[in-house]
């Protein structure tokens, strides 16, 4: 009996440290680094590694570890932002809940998706077909948190321009399917790789292909601030000093060039007649957290309200209960901060300034495709995005200007992109950085294009993955009867 304990102890222990192993390699291909293309090596060794738990219980299990590890990597950063909006030197750890939920989503993933499977080829495309339709889900309600999806991870290659056919859950798609096929390369079973060779090839090809298009030149004056952000929230920092530091930054603005502040750059709706030109302004208009144009005279027709409030920084639980809004007011008082959740909007409108429809969204908005893809459906010619992005650290920041870089390649529009930190930056309609400002404060004069057309992306959105990402689970019920049917 104790031998056998012993036994199954050291099995226990090499389990979890291949997973640890298999979580850290994985996080460690995410963005920013530049070889995330290699993301389907490490996800071939996840996914062979939880396909082989014992039952679904036991592949639950391996998933949880796993994707704990691998988000604790990807996420690492804001266990300094939390440290710092604490101001506790273990306030880091108070992040550990959201990689245990992280955690918690895959492994009922993977529970529910090899439930009827016993083989372990099949589980590997189950967990393939499952890890996109995840990543879809994951897009959706009040606490959607789409990070670290694994289409992204493509952007270094000329792949990524195969977004404008299917978007980034269609790379997500390609990175799975690749690594199961790895699985199978080593299992001996060749087809799948064969097919993952061509896709890769045809992708290759048609990056390859894609050129910047022609269109009208727009002209902006895009700045850059450098506010502490905790100083802001807790009032430490006066809007009026802001404002005069901006109308200072502005005054380099150019002929022509329409000006770009971002998000909440104005904090008293009042200021807008006191805006140096028409432009595009980020606004707090309480309780909104708005993007408004002003053609130098007034206010355009339409406005623009945050729709996808960050979760537990913007959206909280149970926040519109008079017992839930005591317990958050509680909370933030004990860090100086005003309990103030934005209220959702609603509208994807693009503004309109002298004759141009910009697609304006704030901040976290820019990491949903279905968001930058509206604003192209209702017309918008160039995309802007304003963001305050000084809650972010280390790797944050940049994982955030690239997940947005994608929006500019699935509807072929230029991205405007004005921060408070951050990276402010013109990037083209094939995703490439033109011009970036990443430190200090300044401004960036602006050259973009003026583009229409409608992608195929814009017409049919995730249909295309997520029916791929279906036809994986059928096939892993293929493999699983024919199986079965061998051993009979």
């Amino acid at each position: 009996m104790r031998r056998r304990n012993l036994k199954f102890t050291s099995q226990t222990a090499q389990t979890l440290l291949l997973t640890t192993v298999s979580g850290l390699l994985l996080g460690l291909c995410g963005l920013p680094l530049g070889w995330s293309a290699l993301t389907p090596v490490p996800l071939a060794l996840a996914l062979w590694l939880m396909a082989q738990g014992n039952g679904p219980a036991g592949v639950a299990r391996r998933a949880f570890w796993l994707i704990f590890v691998y988000f604790a990597v990807q996420l690492w950063w804001l266990t300094r932002f939390m440290a710092d909006l604490s101001g506790l030197p273990w306030g880091g750890v108070l992040v550990l809940p959201l990689f245990a939920i992280e955690g918690a989503f895959w492994a009922i993933m993977a529970w529910l998706v090899t439930l009827p499977l016993r083989t372990l080829y099949a589980r590997v495309w189950a967990l393939a077909g499952g890890w996109v339709l995840l990543e879809w889900l994951r897009t959706l309600g009040p606490l959607a948190f789409p990070w670290g999806d694994l289409g992204y991870t493509l952007l270094p290659t000329p792949v990524a321009q195969t977004a404008d056919l299917w978007g980034v859950l269609g790379l997500s798609l390609l990175v799975s399917f690749t690594a199961a096929s790895l699985v199978g390369l080593v299992l001996r079973r060749y087809a799948a790789v064969l097919v993952a060779g061509l896709l890769w090839a045809g992708g290759w090809a048609y990056g390859q292909t894609r050129s910047e298009a022609a269109g009208p030149e727009g002209r902006a004056l895009v700045l850059r601030s450098q506010f502490d952000s905790f100083g802001r929230a807790s009032g430490d920092l006066g809007g009026e000093a802001q404002f005069q530091r901006l109308l200072q930054l502005s005054r380099g603005r150019q002929p022509g060039e329409l000006v770009v502040w971002s998000e909440t750059a104005i904090q008293n709706e009042m200021d807008i007649g006191r805006v140096p030109a028409a432009g595009i302004y980020g606004m707090y208009r309480y309780p909104n957290n708005s993007a408004v144009s002003w053609d130098g005279r007034r206010l355009g027709a339409v406005s623009y309200d945050k729709l996808k409030p960050v979760p537990m920084g913007e959206y909280f639980p149970f926040e519109n209960t008079g017992a839930g809004r005591a317990v958050w007011s509680q909370v933030f008082a004990l860090f100086r901060l005003r309990f103030d959740p934005p209220p959702i909007g609603h509208s994807t409108q693009p503004l309109s300034l002298n004759g141009v429809l910009y697609g304006t969204y704030i901040c976290y908005d820019s990491i949903f495709s279905w968001v930058a893809r509206q604003q192209a459906l209702n017309g918008a010619e160039v995309l802007v995005n304003i963001s305050n992005d000084g809650w972010y650290k280390g790797w944050g920041v940049t994982q955030h200007f690239q997940m947005g870089r994608m929006r500019a390649i699935e509807t072929r529009r230029w991205v405007i992109r004005s921060v408070n930190e951050g990276v402010a930056a013109a990037i083209d309609d094939l995703g490439r950085p033109v011009a970036t400002l990443d430190s200090g404060e300044g401004v960036l004069h602006a050259r973009y294009r003026l583009l229409t057309g409608t992608t195929a992306y814009m017409r049919v959105g995730d249909v295309p993955a997520l029916v791929l990402a279906l036809l994986l689970l059928v096939a892993a019920g293929t493999i699983e009867r024919r199986a079965s049917r061998r051993v009979l």
